[in-house]
């Protein structure tokens, strides 16, 4: 170690394998325009100028990573990234920046050669145990085959045609009496759920459509657990290349074909006058509104996002609300934002915060009668079960089982994530004095 507390090196920094230098985040609302890098895992970093300058300089220089003077070599990347940055850069500084910023984001390898470690992102509320299903290739294909509706003429005969289906449906037919009808019959009931779970397989379809529509390829498509409701995903990482217009593209996409899916329920609807596709068409249009809310990580989350140009909007819920609440002077976070953006911003976290809670203690208050619902349900399967009930009346009363129980398991995971979040925090803010004062011990 020198005598700056910089390491010395053992080995010239390098990219770490598969990781590939993407460029500006486009239309951005940051002051200064981040930089994207593309980990192996198809995650995506955003760095400041300077950080991505030392990667890129290290990218340009790979040649000399096999070089026996080491110390020659770091002094031939700093005078590259110095002439790019116009500011000097040195060797030791070279050092310190990829040993502390580049390498624990897992972008390059550490100065004495060992590998960065695999970094795997955990949103606030983001989708979790996912399982992919399709690969990249299949979902290539898959996207290929329905990316010409976004060429513009169709994207306004389509729009139209989803205007006019839902109008005609809404005004024209009754849909408390086809309610009615399909509720007595269980048939019915698991159509209309098998319908529901293929609109949400389209629905994916349409973002991978977009991205291949936009030249950038989409990545896997598969399922996981949104909070605790079952959810269909797609990797549209990619879409980070393309501008605004490309990105909220990619976003609309999903409601979009949810209307075509709704288009294809009108028409078979009208051929075959079956009124259980009509209540098939009501579980679509609560979807498509479900996706557009923006206060989880639905569609309309991420409209919101790609409007604005902030990545990650849960992240400036900490920093705003002390601004707003405990009246502290804006942080690091929401200085490097432009004035417009941390605008928008303040009034996102403004507005979602108390609906999130609104929707929490709705939710809270109701578990009694969750609760109760939910053992009486279970009693009743039981005695259909042994008067001899049929098979399809029983899944169906298990299905509706299911769907009861899963908003009482869902409060109580958020409830248990939010309060090891703080306990983590109360933790690390107790032992902070403590380390500060080891020193001195």
């Amino acid at each position: 170690m020198d005598g700056t507390g910089v390491p010395a090196a053992l080995a010239l920094p390098a990219l770490a394998d598969g990781t590939e230098l993407v460029g500006e985040f486009k239309n951005s609302g940051y002051r200064e325009p981040p930089q994207l890098v593309c980990l192996p895992n198809r995650q995506l970093v955003r760095l400041p100028p300077l950080l991505f300058l030392v990667a890129k300089a290290l990218h340009d220089h790979r040649d000399l990573a096999g070089s026996r003077d080491v110390p020659a070599a770091l002094g031939t990347v700093a005078e590259s990234v110095s002439a790019e940055a116009g500011a000097r850069l040195t060797a030791e500084q070279l050092v310190y920046l990829v040993d502390r910023k580049l390498a624990p984001l897992g972008v390059t390898t550490y100065s004495d050669g060992t590998p960065p470690p695999v970094v795997k992102a955990d949103p606030f509320l983001g989708l979790k145990f996912k399982l992919a299903v399709f690969p990249e290739t299949v979902t290539w294909f898959l996207a290929g085959l329905f990316s010409w509706l976004f060429r513009p003429v169709l994207v306004v005969v389509g729009v139209a045609a989803v205007i006019a289906s839902e109008a005609w449906l809404l005004t024209t037919r009754s849909m408390a009496d086809a309610l009615q009808h399909t509720l007595l019959v269980p048939v019915s009931i698991l159509m209309i759920m098998g319908l529901g779970v293929l609109s949400c397989a389209f629905h994916e379809m349409g973002h991978a459509a977009a991205c291949r529509y936009g030249g950038v390829r989409p990545g896997v498509m598969g399922c996981g657990i949104y909070l605790v409701w079952p959810a269909f995903y797609t990797d549209i990482t990619e879409s980070y290349r393309l501008g605004r217009a490309g990105r909220l593209r990619a976003d609309l996409a999903g409601v979009y074909f949810n209307g075509i899916f709704v288009v294809g329920l009108t028409l078979l609807y009208l051929w075959t006058g079956f009124e259980p596709l009509l209540v098939a068409v009501l579980y679509v249009n609560l979807e498509m509104f479900q996706q557009l809310l923006p206060t989880l990580r639905f569609d309309g989350y991420y409209i919101m996002s790609d409007l604005i140009g902030i990545p990650d909007l849960f992240k400036y819920i900490g920093p705003i609300l002390r601004r707003a609440l405990l009246r502290r002077s804006a942080d690091e976070r929401l200085r490097d934002l432009k004035r417009w953006p941390q605008i928008l911003v303040t009034l996102w976290v403004l507005t979602v915060i108390p609906v999130l809670l609104f929707q929490l203690g709705l939710i809270i208050t109701q578990i009694p009668a969750l609760a109760a619902k939910d053992w009486w349900m279970i009693r009743r399967l039981a005695d259909a079960a042994s008067n001899g009930a049929g098979a399809l009346d029983l899944i169906t009363s298990g299905l509706q089982i299911v769907l009861l129980v899963l908003p009482l398991a869902g409060v109580a995971l958020f409830l248990f994530g939010i309060l090891r979040r703080l306990v983590r925090r109360a933790v690390r803010y107790v032992n902070a004095p403590l380390q500060e004062a080891a020193p001195d011990a």
